[in-house]
């Protein structure tokens, strides 16, 4: 039988705040798709017509995963900060740096060496993780994660 006692408790609070900030920063890079996706929905002859269409479920789709996969995110890096015991903007900015490193920096590497990708496509994409991660981790520290904090 699964338990749930060895996750760290965050406050449900920042999970939802977390999202929220988390999603917005996601939608920064995904709202070109989100952009053509709207005017294609003007030019159909019809709203129904546009809800029977891939498109219309593709986006519904990318919505949904991003915005749960923001609520991850959002506890994943709640649940560390609790976890180290940060409680510093200093702390959480490291907490961040680390995070974003561990996660990402791979495939920023991978993405301008080996894919030869133009640097400010990159640019724009490591600018946006660096809000998911270290804008994340100060903001849920501003906010506090902890159900109490004398624990």
């Amino acid at each position: 039988m699964a338990t749930l006692n060895y996750l760290p408790p965050v406050k449900p609070s920042a999970i939802a705040l977390g999202t929220v900030f988390n999603h917005t920063a996601a939608l920064a890079i995904l709202g070109p798709v989100f952009g053509e996706t709207y005017q294609r929905a003007q030019a159909a002859n019809s709203n129904e017509e546009f809800f029977k269409s891939k498109e219309a479920a593709s986006a519904a789709a990318a919505w949904g995963s991003s915005l749960v996969g923001s609520a991850i995110q959002s506890y994943g890096v709640g649940a560390l900060i609790n976890a180290t015991g940060t409680l510093s903007y200093k702390g959480a900015a490291y907490l961040g740096t680390l995070i974003f490193f561990a996660s990402s920096a791979p495939s920023f590497i991978s993405q301008v060496f080996t894919e030869r990708r133009p640097l400010d496509t990159v640019a724009v994409g490591a600018v946006a993780r660096v809000f998911e991660t270290v804008g994340l981790s100060l903001f849920l520290t501003y906010w506090g994660t902890r159900n109490n904090p004398f624990d």
